[in-house]
């Protein structure tokens, strides 16, 4: 039997352990205190979707990265079917500026940028912007209803639970361990920003104002 396994034999290496056992929950909690951390500014992370590649991103320090119009690349064929059972093919929107936001109804950065989400997409569409969620990881979709309903959401989920549709965006461009993430297309239909944070009104429309300028 290993030292790790035998009773103590004396009150001083019963006061050692006791010591010790504190020592273990006190770095315990710490550990538990970074995690839930992280969980409050993503839900994930890890490695880049498809792995690495010449996305052409430049990030700034406010954390959003944005492609110069002349480096842009076309962005994937992205449909599918909505949350509410209807056909959508990102394609119909072309001549808009597309944002697109993954999100769970799981996720507690989702459910705190969502009401920015809301206030922006009503301020844009009328100048040719659409706004179109992917839903991920909810294999039910009554949770991500109820989250859209209880957000006010006023645009369309494509209904992803396998994160099939985050596969096809080019190589190194998502990452489906970072939910939220945000992609914005410029009117042709090509990458032209993207977010791997929560994102607040202003920073959305960092991302968006200067496309919607765009000739």
């Amino acid at each position: 039997m290993s030292a790790a396994c035998r009773a103590p034999h004396s009150s001083h290496r019963s006061s050692s352990r006791s010591n010790n056992s504190r020592r273990g929950r006190a770095v315990l909690l710490t550990a538990g205190a970074a995690v839930a951390a992280l969980t409050l500014s993503a839900c994930g992370s890890g490695g880049t979707s498809g792995g690495s590649g010449n996305t052409n991103f430049v990030t700034g320090t406010d954390g959003l990265s944005t492609v110069k119009k002349s480096a842009r690349t076309p962005g994937p064929k992205i449909e599918g079917t909505t949350l509410e059972g209807k056909h959508l093919d990102i394609a119909d929107y072309k001549g808009k500026v597309v944002v697109l936001n993954v999100w769970g109804s799981w996720c507690p950065p989702c459910r705190a940028e969502a009401p920015n989400f809301a206030k922006v997409a009503n301020e844009t569409k009328a100048k040719g912007v659409e706004f179109v969620g992917i839903n991920t990881r909810d294999n039910d979709k009554g949770p991500a209803l109820a989250f859209e309903k209880a957000k006010d959401i006023p645009y369309p989920s494509l209904h992803d639970p396998m994160g099939k549709l985050m596969l096809r965006f080019p190589r190194g461009t998502l990452n489906p361990n970072f939910i939220p993430s945000t992609i914005v297309l410029d009117r042709d239909g090509r990458v032209a920003a993207r977010s791997q944070q929560p994102l607040d009104a202003e920073k959305l429309h960092k991302m968006i104002d200067p496309l919607i300028a765009e000739k």
